[in-house]
């Protein structure tokens, strides 16, 4: 089995689901005693944040690429970045080290296109909802995306950072995210994307009808796969 590389703590709440997603699976998997081999630095997410909303991917970018060099050094075979925001920063940190990284977007994307699924709506942090990284990744792959209106870009953004982060989960935030998903598919969206790591404490497959894709799930699994091959 490979070792599989996490570069963690954007924020702590989901690189734990990480690490319990990965371990579950790689039991149900193989079985018996068996857990995954995993290497993992976790970063101060409080840094991170305010380099996030100053702006400045460029600082950004090369404090993540100096700790997925930690990452490789501790014996990762592959990485994975555990927060759906920061591969804003993905080619950076990617070519700053000598292992593949795998994204959480490509992953995502082809389990939506396995499912039968075109035209999905996008929840996550507004850097992910509005900026290219994120977006253009899935539609390069053959998606339509949809995102909700800024009013409810803000209602999104601000409970991923002001709650879920915290590790506050808010039922009256849960009925309003269920609120965007259902106007989201009223729009035409076939499904929708749990686009920040964060969003499956809040809002799972039992809350809502409209298939929905987490991508924190989704990018635990794919780490299996990969270190199984």
């Amino acid at each position: 089995m490979k070792t599989i590389g996490l570069l963690g703590g954007m924020s702590w709440e989901s690189t734990e689901l990480y690490y319990r997603l990965i371990n579950e699976e790689t039991k149900r998997v193989l079985g018996g005693l068996h857990s995954a081999r995993i290497a993992m630095v976790s970063v101060d997410f409080q840094e991170i944040e305010r380099l996030q909303h100053a702006d400045n991917w460029g600082a950004a970018a090369q404090l993540l690429a100096q700790h997925a060099r930690q990452v490789e050094s501790a014996g990762a075979d592959f990485l994975l970045i555990c927060t759906n925001t920061m591969h804003r920063v993905a080619d950076a940190v990617s070519a700053s080290i000598g292992i593949p990284l795998l994204h959480i977007a490509d992953a995502t994307a082809a389990q939506i296109k396995a499912a039968g699924k075109r035209r999905v709506g996008l929840l996550g942090t507004r850097f992910t909802m509005e900026q290219d990284f994120y977006k253009g990744r899935l539609e390069q792959r053959g998606l339509r995306v949809l995102v909700p209106s800024t009013p409810d870009r803000d209602i999104v953004h601000r409970v991923i950072y002001e709650e879920l982060c915290l590790g506050d989960v808010n039922p009256q935030s849960r009925a309003e995210y269920l609120r965007i998903i259902d106007a989201l598919h009223q729009q035409g969206a076939e499904a929708v994307i749990a686009g920040c790591t964060e969003i499956g404490m809040l809002v799972q497959q039992a809350h809502t009808r409209v298939p929905l894709f987490d991508t924190t799930k989704i990018h635990a699994r794919q780490a299996v796969v990969e270190a199984l091959k």
